[in-house]
């Protein structure tokens, strides 16, 4: 898509969101075009914006971070959510993963690495800060059942189709998954866009949450 990443930004804080704002207007190839202090006004920006990539607070009042993350992905053709937190290791962000969530950053990350996660989801990748994720998977205890799901998931899946999920898993881009297994680019998208209908998911994130569970990572 051509133009600039288009980001609206949810947070209850005020100063947070100008804080952002101004910070990311004043990035080439990044514009603002809404705010929300509340989840709930969120589906009024995506109707009235083009918006390629929400910056969702998860502790809000109303409509919190993890509800407003899963009615965005549940929309048709939705913008990628990326998580701000403070809690970097909270139960509530694995939530927002599983909502939809391509990824998250503390509030204190860097403005160079919001700039990056921004454009790292807009092209399709997740992005996880890689010390709080580590903690986070060390912290994921999975539901009664949950493991024997998600392999009975995984092997819905082509041997080819799981050594893909596998390395989207292993926090591996396209073209790196193309040039390890002897793919062509297209050919790993066409395999992802199987991988999505089979596992029943719609991001990276949730490929690399599943495989977690399955014991994969």
């Amino acid at each position: 898509m051509s133009g600039p990443v288009r980001v609206v930004i949810v947070d209850d804080d005020a100063l947070v969101r100008a804080g952002l704002t101004m910070m990311l207007d004043g990035t080439g190839g990044i514009t603002v075009v809404g705010e929300a202090g509340d989840g709930a006004a969120v589906p009024g920006l995506l109707d009235r914006h083009g918006v390629d990539v929400v910056l969702m607070d998860l502790r809000m009042p109303g409509v919190d971070g993890i509800a407003a993350t899963r009615r965005v992905r549940a929309r048709p053709h939705p913008p990628e959510v990326i998580v701000l937190t403070t809690f970097d290791a909270d139960e509530h962000v694995i939530r927002a993963l599983r909502a939809g969530a391509s990824g998250f950053l503390l509030k204190d990350t860097p403005p160079g690495r919001i700039v990056e996660a921004i454009r790292q989801v807009h092209s399709g990748d997740p992005f996880l800060s890689p010390a709080v994720t580590r903690r986070l998977m060390a912290r994921v205890v999975a539901d009664d059942g949950a493991y024997e799901r998600a392999r009975a998931a995984l092997g819905r899946l082509t041997p080819r189709e799981y050594e893909v999920a596998a390395a989207v898993a292993a926090g591996k881009p396209n073209a790196e998954i193309g040039a390890t297994l002897g793919m062509t680019l297209a050919t790993v998208k066409a395999h992802l866009s199987h991988i999505f209908v089979k596992l029943d998911v719609d991001n990276r994130t949730q490929i690399a949450m599943l495989a977690h569970d399955a014991g994969l990572v």
